[in-house]
């Protein structure tokens, strides 16, 4: 799913960055350009949700999850 047209980021962009540790709203925000001419500034403001999902990779599983 797209989270910012203007720039072409989707979730799984995200999820990326989460996994190589790139999870702070402000590092976000430099990574994806966000503050860049050419971003109607939207995700920015909604860049929490960001920072949500890049997170989402750092969860550890729960115990209910199936092991090998």
């Amino acid at each position: 799913m797209y989270l910012c047209l203007c720039k072409g980021i989707s979730d799984s962009d995200v999820r990326e960055a989460g996994q190589a540790g790139i999870v702070m709203p402000c590092q976000l925000k430099a990574k994806f350009g966000l503050k860049e001419a050419g971003c109607c500034g939207r995700c920015s403001k909604n860049i929490q949700e960001f920072a949500q999902i890049a997170m989402s990779v750092h969860q550890t599983p729960s115990s209910n999850s199936v092991r090998n």
